[in-house]
């Protein structure tokens, strides 16, 4: 049984990475999603602060090829230890 995506690729894919405002966070986190997208424009990047300031959102919108490069990349954002949770 094979599954169907629910997406056409290519397409642009917003993908939102938080974690604790840390030093490196946001740098960890590009590289990670060069790996895998390496067309990523850096300067897209929005990045949001808690309102305490102790926690960062990152939406990165990439251009998506496959269900399979979007697999790996949620996987190793999800295996980061800087990283809480994805969206």
């Amino acid at each position: 049984m094979t599954e169907e995506s629910l997406i056409e690729y290519p397409c642009d894919f917003p993908i939102k990475i938080m974690g604790k405002s840390q030093q490196g966070f946001t740098q960890s986190v590009l590289s990670i999603v060069k790996t895998y997208a390496p067309d990523f424009d850096d300067t897209t990047l929005e990045v949001r602060s808690s309102r305490n300031g102790a926690y960062l959102s990152l939406t990165c919108t990439i251009q998506a090829t496959s269900r399979t490069q979007l697999d790996s990349l949620y996987q190793a954002l999800h295996d980061h230890p800087m990283v809480t949770m994805l969206l």
